[in-house]
């Protein structure tokens, strides 16, 4: 798509989580001033501070969003990971819904610790976006690609091949944000969305896909090849 790619990456924090960590900092800082003046044992104090203090820095460590750049061969024919995590399907499924054909499909899953932004994973054009409730069965699970609540958004590449990515809530995620508009283009580098707590993306590959990856691969969102297409 003729876009020039830089080589480097920092990292900030999501605006997803703008709100959670200040007010959940205003929390706990509070509550420590009462604790530390009101309560004369102060293990109290320093129990609460090593328990939140943790528990903070989990959620700080979570809402992490790096800016990265896809510095690696021409995106005309590529397919890089929408998500950081690990290869959990790789197989030819009979995808019903809009295909109506075979289609490869390739799980990401996301785990607590790993960066929960998603990003496009080819140049093109967004197709639709659509939202659907359901289950809130454990990401990994086959069954959860299509029980539980997801969100899908269908990109179409510069020649023509449509290319499905679904993002899909787990047992602990609640929350999908996708930032994908109809009509809209769209471009490796960019953000699709955010998953909130462990979940799963998957993709559906045409079935002609040369894949790049292996079962319990790890992944890089925005940096890892997940296939080619021809």
């Amino acid at each position: 798509m003729g876009k020039i790619k830089k080589k480097f990456k920092k990292i900030r924090i999501h605006h997803e989580g703008t709100n959670t960590l200040l007010y959940g900092a205003i929390g706990i800082a509070l509550t420590a001033l009462i604790l530390w003046f009101a309560v004369p044992a102060k293990i109290v104090f320093w129990l609460f501070v090593a328990v939140f203090g943790t528990i903070y820095g989990i959620v700080l460590n979570f809402y992490r969003c790096p800016i990265r750049y896809y510095g690696g061969e021409d995106t005309e024919k590529i397919v890089v990971a929408p998500a950081d995590g690990h290869i959990v399907v790789i197989e030819e499924v009979e995808e019903n819904e809009y295909f109506h054909d075979k289609r490869l499909m390739v799980s990401i899953f996301m785990s607590l610790w790993n960066v929960h932004a998603n990003w496009f994973p080819v140049d093109g054009k967004v197709k639709f976006v659509k939202h659907f409730d359901g289950n809130f069965h454990k990401a990994w699970l086959p069954k959860a690609s299509e029980e539980n609540e997801h969100a899908d958004t269908m990109l179409t590449t510069p020649d023509g091949r449509d290319i499905l990515c679904r993002q899909i809530a787990g047992a602990v995620a609640r929350r999908i944000v996708t930032y994908a508009k109809e009509g809209e283009d769209c471009y490796i580098d960019e953000h699709l969305g955010f998953i909130k707590l462990g979940s799963r993306v998957d993709l559906f590959l045409p079935i002609d896909s040369e894949i790049c990856v292996k079962m319990g691969q790890s992944t890089t969102g925005d940096q890892t090849v997940i296939a080619r297409l021809k």
